[in-house]
């Protein structure tokens, strides 16, 4: 995967040093939701990077020491099960986002963000739809967001293993709602989403 056009358009309009940022986790019923941001090297190519949602574990994992390996900067961050409940989901993932790029050793001077909308990062940013399977640094972003996040489920798989949050990473299957009926909900759960599927057990 090669610089995306968005990213070769900043930086001919003068635009020098650039991060992407992309999210993981706003739709699982539990744990924080992780962001990252990457600034990569001018016209670096790495190969098999992709959107994560489409690449396999092992993929994944390979590329994360690999962006981590060649990056300028990089940063992960997370806004945890508090803070989802009391900014709601949305606002929780901008926190997270602003975290990650406000983390980078070297601040860039704009950001290029996985959407449509950011409004509440607070740092100069474009939007691209789509833009974790368009543009470099949004892709390793992408990557470096969800295999934290897995990694941090995997965490939580050691702890509470009865949820299967090894298996699902937290998004509602139906193992993990049936395991919810049965044990209830653990502290890590966002139970503004829970009572959304009728799964509160008080």
């Amino acid at each position: 995967m090669e610089t995306g056009e968005v990213e070769r358009s900043l930086r001919g309009d003068g635009w020098r040093v650039i991060c992407g940022v992309d999210e993981a986790g706003r739709g699982p019923l539990v744990g924080p939701v992780y962001a990252a941001a990457v600034i990569l090297p001018r016209d670096i190519a790495i190969d098999g990077l992709d959107d994560s949602k489409k690449l396999p574990p092992r993929t994944r994992e390979r590329l994360f020491g690999e962006i981590t390996r060649v990056a300028a900067a990089y940063s992960v961050a997370s806004a945890s099960v508090d803070e989802i409940a009391s900014l709601n989901i949305l606002g929780a993932t901008y926190l997270a986002m602003s975290r990650a790029i406000f983390g980078l050793s070297v601040l860039p001077e704009l950001a290029i963000i996985d959407g449509n909308r950011a409004g509440g990062v607070n740092f100069p940013h474009v939007c691209v739809v789509g833009g974790d399977g368009k543009e470099t640094c949004i892709a390793a972003a992408s990557i470096l967001a969800k295999v934290s996040r897995d990694a941090y489920m995997e965490r939580l798989d050691a702890a509470y293993p009865q949820y299967g949050f090894a298996r699902h990473k937290g998004y509602g299957t139906k193992q993990h709602c049936a395991a919810l009926r049965e044990y209830g909900p653990t502290p890590e759960h966002r139970k503004l989403f829970l009572r959304k599927l009728s799964l509160e057990l008080n």
